[in-house]
């Protein structure tokens, strides 16, 4: 089983992400992260997909969300050169020297502080995902972690491949 990540072009409608989800629920197939918003043509949607399977669930998974009028365009973003991000906001409880060193790790890990208070820092930190767990295995080493919220995949094919209707 592998992760695929899956890019979908489609209308921008009331109905339109629950078709989506509702055929992966029908089938039994996981979604491990969605992310959908409109694009720079409010008439459109991009949604990106994370799942998992082999290569004939992945081949049927592409097959349905073809059928699904909703759909203008698809793309499995690992057949070739992509690019992954995600961000995370990171609530962290912190007060004295651990505040140095939560300071120390975000700025290692190119994150930025967007909200402190005596008590707590609110990190935000974006890249893949490995770098989002990564972040969050080395502040709990050093603060209480109180919340992790994670918006899930992003992902656009690199150079000239794109999804355009």
């Amino acid at each position: 089983m592998s992760k695929t990540v899956i890019s979908l072009l489609l209308e921008n409608e009331a109905g339109a992400t629950s078709r989506i989800v509702g055929l992966f629920a029908q089938r039994g197939y996981n979604i491990e992260s969605l992310t959908v918003s409109v694009t720079h043509d409010p008439s459109l949607s991009r949604m990106t997909i994370v799942t998992n399977g082999d290569n004939r669930v992945i081949e049927q998974i592409m097959k349905q969300l073809n059928k699904l009028i909703d759909v203008l365009k698809i793309s499995d973003l690992t057949d070739g050169e992509h690019i992954e991000q995600e961000m995370s906001l990171v609530k962290v409880a912190c007060v004295g020297n651990k505040r140095d060193e939560v300071c120390r790790l975000v700025d290692i890990f190119n994150g930025k502080i967007i909200d402190a208070t005596p008590r707590i820092y609110t990190v935000r930190i974006v890249g893949d995902s490995f770098k989002l767990d990564a972040f969050v295995k080395q502040i709990e080493q050093t603060s209480e972690i109180i919340e992790v919220v994670r918006s899930g995949t992003l992902g656009i094919a690199r150079g000239e491949r794109s999804l355009r209707p």
